[in-house]
């Protein structure tokens, strides 16, 4: 048996493509046992992001074997999102490459934004939902401890995680690019998950004058407002504070546009003629791209921010090869231990 990753990140698929493969939290589990049920994988962990979708997977390690699962995956995978045949857009590893690409995506090295920490969380989020499904075994449940004990190592021997590195803060900085300055705007804050509510806080920090929230649910759009000394509005009805709104922050799981260009376009005459700033960080996307053909509209999405990740991987770069180092090292020890660990398992089944 080996341990296998077959998925699509930003690194080699838009946004356009990469929201039509996203799994939501509560299809993952519905997903995993399809597939085990298959007699595909026997073991599997589904991790789904804003910029990747990746399946982590235990399958026989005989060539045949192995090469027909993937081909199966990655069939299944395809005709889910109704994307047809890909190419290179839906890559797939083996082993050493599988365990150290799940090493560097723990530590934040293959993220849009070099060694942000918000995807080990994701990433922690994902194992304990397949593990509590009783999806993962001796094999996945031992990668994945290791690659949380080699993020923190890397947390601690390293500087790849110093400075502005999560999609919230990348996304203030954005705004601050935009105005030059926080003071005096207000923000509005549309889903108080995750990162949204770690993009408010960042944008309060900032100087931003006033803050209000939306959300879904009103009780948790309330407790984020007070919390940050903003405003919280029903979900129904931000429409009407629209007028006074300079940056819209937009982290929904709805799976259609909240905001289309005709909605928008019937906004704009509330308001003065004045830049709105909108930053869509959802996958699937919150926003309608056309409307960055409005006048005094700028609109920016996840991939977006490749441009200030960009400027980070420039100014790390010594520290990439320190963490590259690490992981090398670290994955080398795992899977001398699992080589060892599947030939006991195999005397003890032939004695």
């Amino acid at each position: 048996m080996g341990i296998i990753v077959i998925g699509l990140s930003h690194r080699t698929a838009p946004v356009e493509l990469r929201e039509r493969f996203a799994v939501p939290e509560a299809e993952g589990p519905r997903l995993l046992e399809a597939l085990r049920a298959a007699g595909w994988i026997q073991e599997g962990v589904v991790l789904s992001t804003c910029n990747r979708m990746e399946l982590y997977a235990v399958v026989s390690n005989t060539s045949a074997s192995s090469a027909d699962a993937i081909k199966a995956l990655k069939s299944f995978l395809e005709q889910r999102a109704g994307s047809g045949p890909l190419g290179e857009e839906l890559y797939h590893l083996g082993e050493p490459e599988s365990v150290r690409h799940l090493f560097k995506v723990a530590c934040g090295l293959d993220s849009m934004l070099l060694g942000e920490t918000e995807i080990l969380g994701q990433l922690k989020a994902a194992y304990e939902l397949a593990k509590d499904h009783q999806h993962t075994g001796a094999l996945l449940n031992k990668a994945f401890q290791r690659a949380f004990n080699v993020a923190k190592q890397v947390r601690t021997e390293t500087n790849i995680q110093r400075g502005s590195v999560s999609v919230a803060s990348a996304a203030v900085e954005m705004a601050e690019r935009i105005f030059n300055t926080l003071e005096g705007k207000h923000v509005m804050v549309i889903g108080a998950g995750d990162t949204g509510e770690k993009t408010a806080r960042a944008l309060k920090s900032r100087g931003a004058s006033r803050l209000t929230v939306t959300n879904r649910s009103v009780e948790r759009a309330q407790a984020l407002a007070i919390e940050l000394g903003g405003d919280a509005v029903p979900f129904d009805q931000w429409e009407r504070v629209f007028a006074g709104i300079d940056i819209v922050i937009s982290s929904t799981a709805a799976r259609d546009y909240i905001l289309d260009y005709s909605r928008l376009k019937a906004l704009l005459k509330q308001r003065k003629a004045e830049p709105l700033l909108l930053i869509d960080i959802a996958v699937p996307r919150d926003i309608d791209p056309t409307v960055n053909t409005l006048d005094d509209v700028f609109l920016y999405n996840i991939d977006d921010l490749q441009a200030i990740a960009d400027d980070h991987l420039r100014q790390r770069a010594e520290e990439v090869a320190r963490c590259e180092r690490i992981i090398q090292d670290r994955a080398a020890q795992l899977l001398d231990e699992q080589r060892r660990y599947l030939a006991r398992a195999q005397a003890a089944q032939n004695s």
